[in-house]
């Protein structure tokens, strides 16, 4: 494990919930860089606006959290009918965030994971008055020789901090037991630790050698976050196999299909079936495909058949300018002209 019990997903971990949806529900407040004032900040609960009082340091990196994990659920579904994008201006992700299937489950893991990357490498750039460089104990497999104690990102305290500040909304709820309110809370939290565990398993050791001419006689290790788009392409598969839960009479998730796997922490579940995004439906949060651009030679979502929804497609010719006949100089620079070309293009009808 990364982190000693009780420090992360290795400890005994209640799941918790708050923020994934609302970094989201006024991204710009966090994002403009500006200090907000709590009691502004549209949105919150009554418990993130004390954590918002006692850590306001903290905003603006939650802020950036939001905007990556915004970017990112728009990188993995660029190529489905469901986009990532929104019908109004009140929620980033949409009014999908009102029904409790796949797509509002991948964002509530893909926010929850935003706010821990960004806490975590806060920390370790020392940003942030309350926490420092990761203090990971030594992993047992590195060798002897090499030092441990780099200053590493801190995954330990970018978990704990988004648990607190993400979980907390969910966890001021008081829905009666075996309710449809109780499903989609008990859905968020959920959703909520497999995003923020799907950072915490992608860290890794990096290391940095040491000595005359890059010898490399001594390496320095420390732990590193991974690539945020690894955690994207992750959670992306956990997209594809999240399991459809409902609520028993005793208030517990269970299976709707008892042939498959009870989910384990780090998957994703969902309580509503997907609507299928074809048409424009603002009650559901659907912009439709209308307009969309599509793949005329495709197979996949991508594909004009799929993608339009069975409706048909325009083709318009459109001119793309490209760097071409690319020359490296010496020293030390490339030098390229510019080529255009007319290519064809498709739009769902």
């Amino acid at each position: 494990a990364l982190a000693p019990p009780c420090a992360g997903p290795a400890g005994p971990v209640a799941p918790r919930r708050s923020l994934a949806m609302n970094p989201i529900q006024r991204p710009e407040m966090y994002i403009i860089g500006a200090q907000p004032v709590c009691s502004q900040l549209p949105g919150l609960s009554p418990g993130q606006r004390k954590l918002c009082q006692l850590y306001q340091e903290h905003m603006v990196f939650i802020g950036e959290g939001a905007r990556s994990a915004i970017k990112e659920c728009q990188y993995q579904f660029r190529q489905r009918r469901w986009n990532c994008s929104t019908v109004d201006n009140t929620s980033v992700f949409g009014r999908v965030m009102k029904i409790g299937s796949r797509e509002t489950a991948f964002t509530y893991a893909v926010s929850a994971a935003g706010v821990v990357n960004a806490i975590s490498r806060a920390c370790r750039e020392g940003e942030l008055s309350s926490c420092g460089c990761s203090r990971t104990a030594r992993p047992k497999d590195l060798p002897r020789d090499w030092l441990w104690g780099g200053c590493g990102d801190n995954v330990e305290y970018g978990y704990r901090f988004a648990k607190e500040f993400v979980d907390a909304k969910e966890r001021e709820k008081n829905y009666a037991r075996g309710s449809e309110e109780q499903a989609r809370m008990l859905m968020n939290l959920q959703n909520n630790e497999a995003g923020r565990r799907a950072v915490y398993k992608l860290a890794d050791v990096a290391c940095k050698c040491h000595g005359v001419s890059g010898s490399c006689s001594l390496k320095t290790c420390w732990l590193q976050l991974a690539d945020f788009r690894k955690v994207g392409d992750l959670l992306k598969e956990k997209y594809d196999s999240a399991a459809a839960m409902r609520i028993s009479r005793k208030g517990k998730l269970e299976l709707v299909n008892n042939r498959f796997n009870m989910p384990t922490q780090e998957d994703l579940v969902y309580v509503d079936p997907s609507p299928d995004y074809c048409l424009r439906n603002e009650t559901t949060g659907s912009l439709g495909t209308q307009g969309r651009l599509c793949n005329k030679t495709s197979e996949g979502m991508d594909g004009c058949e799929l993608m339009c929804c069975g409706r048909g497609y325009d083709q318009f010719k459109s001119v793309q300018v490209e760097r071409c006949h690319c020359k490296f100089h010496w020293c030390c620079y490339v030098k390229c002209k510019k080529c255009t070309e007319i290519v064809d293009q498709y739009v769902c009808k």
